[in-house]
């Protein structure tokens, strides 16, 4: 069995009942736990006006974490640069770096508002059916259109971003921030420009993407890493990965293409339980699917109150579906078969549960079973 790492994805989640304080104080503990399990990487993902989210800031919170841990990489997945300046990004990660060297990942990412745009064109196409690649369930893509309308996507975009500014071309900006760290930046004009801090530092540069578009192809012609979204977007996520391997240029960086693939999971002692404990998944994914924003976790029986309609599982019958949730010998399998369908050179693990001590359990049962399972 291929020695494949695995590393963490974390939200920041708020609970039910709980607060913000509580959720990052969660996090610093996760995060030394997982350092503990063995898991390689630790990320943050980048989320605005979400009552259940609190991970706003990655810097921030890759700061607060990095200062209670010691080993385990730290990183973003992955700010969002349509209302971040690549001066403004490599400042900050050249402010960490000065104090944690070797120890981080910068991935950048699209703004949530064109990643939604795109998967509502890609689903205005005819209808495709669910199949299965290797094993491995690649759903029919969701219609987004709902969400890509919503006022709320629009105010949250507004309030990101300074009065008629608009972002410049993805491509651009990565280009800056690599010509920022190293040293070689020049203007239209011809002007130099060196960031201190920043320039010189030299985080791991990742890609993150959900489709086979932009991001992809970006990732490939930048001999850059690249993250696929199979817990966002599974309907995708082979489009992805083989754009991205499609468009790769070897460089001295990085010789061949390098892939790691998300996966949302939930591991308990047995099936039946683990699958309790996920219960509330589906009413969260809910949430931000009708563009109301994630709202607190539910606890279980929260999420067994709730009455579906037939419209509302089907919005989230994708994420719903192609969730991990199962003892460590049943997710251990089903991550195997996403490995192998894509390929992936490491996997990174999302889990969410509404007690900490459950979450903090799952990501121990992986490890231990991930591990043994390599020389079996």
């Amino acid at each position: 069995m291929p020695d494949v790492p695995l590393s963490v994805l974390d939200l920041v989640p708020v609970s039910s009942g709980s607060d913000v304080a509580e959720a990052v104080r969660n996090t610093v503990d996760l995060a030394r736990q997982a350092e503990s399990f063995g898991y390689h990487r630790y990320w943050f993902a980048e989320h605005h006006l979400n009552p259940g989210v609190a991970g706003a800031s990655p810097p921030v919170l890759i700061a607060l974490v990095a200062g209670a841990t010691s080993r385990i990489r730290l990183g973003s997945a992955g700010v969002q640069l349509a209302h971040r300046t690549p001066l403004a990004v490599v400042e900050e990660f050249g402010l960490l770096e000065a104090l944690h060297p070797g120890r981080l990942d910068l991935g950048l990412g699209r703004s949530g508002k064109q990643l939604v745009r795109e998967y509502a064109a890609a689903a205005a196409r005819p209808p495709e059916a669910a199949r299965r690649v290797d094993g491995l369930l690649i759903p029919p893509k969701p219609d987004f259109g709902r969400l890509a309308r919503s006022p709320r996507l629009g105010l949250t975009f507004k309030l990101l971003q300074q009065p008629g500014a608009e972002s410049p071309d993805y491509s651009e900006q990565v280009d800056d921030i690599l010509a920022l760290l190293a040293g070689t930046y020049r203007s239209p004009e011809g002007l130099e420009a060196h960031a201190v801090p920043g320039e010189g530092a030299r985080p791991e540069v990742w890609i993150l993407g959900s489709s086979g578009g932009q991001s992809a192809a970006v990732a490939g012609r930048h001999s850059l890493r690249f993250a696929a979204n199979y817990h966002v977007s599974p309907s995708s996520v082979l489009e992805a990965v083989d754009a991205y391997r499609r468009e790769f240029r070897a460089s001295e960086a990085l010789e061949r293409p390098y892939v790691a693939v998300s996966a949302d999971v939930v591991v308990a002692e047995d099936d039946d339980t683990a699958r309790e404990l996920a219960a509330g998944y589906g009413l969260w994914v809910r949430s931000i699917r009708r563009a109301e924003g994630a709202i607190p976790f539910p606890a279980p029986a929260e999420a067994a109150a709730h009455r579906w309609t037939d419209e509302d599982r089907a919005l989230v019958a994708d994420r719903v579906e192609t969730q991990f949730a199962g003892s460590p010998e049943t997710v251990t399998a089903g991550l195997r078969r996403l490995q192998e369908a894509t390929g992936a050179d490491e996997l990174v693990i999302t889990t969410i549960t509404h007690r900490h001590a459950d979450r903090v359990r799952s990501y121990e049962l992986l490890a231990s079973q991930w591990q043994s399972s390599r020389f079996t």
